[in-house]
């Protein structure tokens, strides 16, 4: 979350660049109620001081002065009995005020592009081009019924539509996708983790998906305790260090998680993103990184490279596109996002989007770091798809197909695949 005692500075220049994100936001109420609590607490150790006089008063003037003692245990007993009052209105305030910052996104950088929506994201690298064919191209639900790689219809007997099963080859495919990109994540230095599937609420508030997006998460029951499928690995790598000072000397950390992934919302973007494109549950390899405010911009940058990288050796036209204010997540103050072209939707479709989140994080997570001054501070964090699956599954069946409904594998993958280089359709 954001430092409060920033706001207090100078909240009309926050509160304009908040806005730019959330039209909506007013700081005003936060700020007002911030001022209650701080006069709550002023007023509250001002009767604590009282108090402890009145309590030596009584200590040393008891034996020399006994009529004085009911009068002096009165005011002790009223202090008491206000100070209890205040202490009671003081947590509840303190509580409305932290959960009124919670719901606070974090401030975007300069330089962001200033628009309510994706409209306003701005194109600022192209790389390769469109694939050419010389035949009508298949969407991959088409292709799917000549290669028979995944069954919707089975897993929607089990589970419900936005639920994938892979099978034979589809399952091959995928296990060489994550098997590749695992192997480039740690080639680049990365620690590789296969991390927890499920989180506690804290956690899920740690890493900013919740109070905001409270209600959108597949909750699971443990008897009287409850937990969280995770919506990304980010949740719990961000949780893994919570509440915990880091070694200057250790940043940045660098980590590659694979997981799969579970969310709600998943299913509610309608029939131009079936299939594939849009799912409940899906593979990702996460990187994510634990960093300070010199050396972000550095690990941006690789994690971009990464991510650019993999889409270059499997051979892949893609754009990369700085999000606008409006289209930015919640805890992110910069964000690229790295969208591959679809041909069976006929539009570019992100695989990974490549964030900066400042210390919004760390301050919720209460991860800290000791300074070259020895001075504590709040780490900076940072995230982004190195990649999501499920996109890049259907870009390398439909920029790859053939006339005759077979797919060419790229020959990055080959090697995963016993070096076999076509998906042939099955009769």
């Amino acid at each position: 979350m954001l430092d409060i005692r920033l706001l207090r500075k100078n909240p009309e220049e926050y509160e304009i660049r908040l806005r730019s994100k959330d039209p909506s936001i007013s700081l005003a109420p936060l700020l007002a109620l911030d001022k209650t609590v701080r006069s709550l607490k002023t007023e509250s150790e001002g009767l604590v001081a009282q108090k402890r006089v009145l309590s030596e008063k009584i200590h040393t003037l008891g034996r020399e002065s006994p009529d004085t003692l009911p009068q002096l245990l009165e005011q002790v007993e009223s202090l008491s009995s206000r100070i209890k009052s205040l202490e009671n209105e003081l947590n509840q305030s303190e509580s409305e005020l932290m959960d009124m910052l919670a719901r606070i996104p974090n401030l975007p950088d300069e330089g962001v592009p200033i628009s309510p929506g994706k409209e306003g994201n701005v194109v600022i690298k192209t790389v390769g081009e469109k694939p050419s064919f010389d035949f009508s191209p298949l969407h991959h639900l088409e292709l799917n019924q000549k290669l028979n790689l995944l069954d919707f219809r089975l897993s929607a007997k089990t589970t419900g539509s936005g639920w994938p099963a892979y099978r034979g080859m589809g399952a091959r495919l995928e296990w060489a996708l994550l098997s590749y990109m695992l192997d480039k994540q740690y080639s680049k230095g990365f620690t590789l983790w296969m991390p927890p599937l499920a989180v506690r609420q804290d956690i899920l508030f740690g890493s900013g998906q919740i109070p905001k997006f409270d209600g959108q998460y597949y909750p699971v029951e443990d008897g009287d305790k409850q937990l969280f499928l995770i919506p990304t690995a980010e949740v719990v790598l961000n949780g893994f260090h919570s509440n915990e000072v880091l070694e200057l000397s250790d940043l940045p950390l660098m980590y590659a998680a694979f997981s799969p992934c579970f969310r709600r919302e998943a299913g509610a973007a309608g029939a131009n993103e079936r299939g594939l494109v849009r799912m409940h549950q899906f593979h990702k390899i996460e990187m994510f990184s634990f960093a300070t405010l010199e050396t972000e911009d550095v690990v941006f940058e690789k994690f971009l490279e990464v991510a650019e990288e993999i889409l270059q050796e499997l051979g892949l036209h893609y754009r990369l596109s700085l999000l606008s204010t409006g289209d930015m997540s919640f805890t992110a103050t910069k964000t690229i996002d790295v969208e591959v072209w679809l041909p069976g939707q006929k539009s570019y479709y992100e695989v990974s989007s490549i964030s900066k989140c400042g210390d919004y994080q760390s301050r919720r997570s209460n991860t800290r770091y000791k300074n070259k001054d020895g001075k504590m501070s709040f780490v900076h964090t940072l995230n982004g798809s190195g990649l999501a699956t499920p996109r890049l599954f259907v870009a390398i069946l439909e920029n790859y197909q053939q006339k005759d409904g077979s797919v060419k594998i790229p020959k990055v993958l080959q090697p995963y695949l016993d070096n076999k280089e076509l998906l042939s359709p099955i009769n």
